[in-house]
């Protein structure tokens, strides 16, 4: 299963990053993520109910990938485990969260900033590199990684992505993307759903664009 969700997560090359203060808005979000052909979300755990949203989000939705994210130990990886997630998320490097969630063939996508973040997240067995936050250092840093010392690692940069900018990123070496904020916000009526699922939706043309374009080439 591990290897299998890593190589979903890679094809599907977005991550939608779930917070919220109510867990009453995690399902109305997530529906438009599924309308707007998003197939993987991560919900972190400073989420009030976050363990129980994942149980119901695999329910609710068993064609997509829920995630847990903000993990930040090996503690909360596995109350997130248990709940159902299928991948974990991490804003920081630790050792002990890939061992236990490895154990129970669950992939890590592992946060990392610096080189030696990154070397140890590798030596970890970590699954995917997290860049994190991505957004202050920029597009040309992702790139003299993953276009340098780190060829063979998969980077998902996270923050300060939109669609503004998305392009860049996977000019500059991004295996994919993590991006919440303004694609997880909180709908209230019919049509905050049909702008967000609008949204959405671009992000994944722009996305699905750019993979047509470089099988092309």
């Amino acid at each position: 299963m591990r290897h299998e969700v890593v190589e979903q997560l890679i094809s599907h090359k977005l991550i939608v990053i779930i917070r919220v203060k109510d867990p009453s808005d995690i399902e109305g979000i997530v529906q438009c993520m599924s309308d707007a052909g998003v197939l993987a979300v991560e919900v972190t755990s400073n989420t009030p109910g976050y363990e129980m949203a994942i149980t119901q989000l695999r329910q609710q939705f068993p064609h997509m990938l829920i995630g847990a994210g903000t993990v930040t130990d090996h503690r909360i990886a596995k109350r997130a485990i248990k709940a159902g997630a299928q991948f974990l998320v991490t804003p920081n490097t630790n050792e002990a969260i890939v061992r236990h969630a490895h154990a129970l063939d669950v992939p890590v996508v592992m946060g990392a900033m610096t080189p030696t973040d990154i070397v140890d997240a590798s030596q970890f067995n970590a699954d995917i590199i997290k860049l994190f936050p991505a957004g202050p250092m920029g597009a040309n840093y992702l790139q003299a990684l993953a276009q340098g010392p780190f060829l063979d690692s998969y980077f998902f940069p996270v923050g300060g992505i939109d669609a503004s900018n998305i392009d860049a990123w996977f000019d500059s070496g991004a295996s994919g993307v993590g991006i919440g904020g303004s694609l997880a916000q909180p709908v209230y009526s019919p049509q905050q759903a049909e702008q967000l699922t609008r949204n959405v939706s671009e992000i994944v043309a722009k996305i699905n664009a750019k993979e047509l374009t470089r099988k092309a080439s």
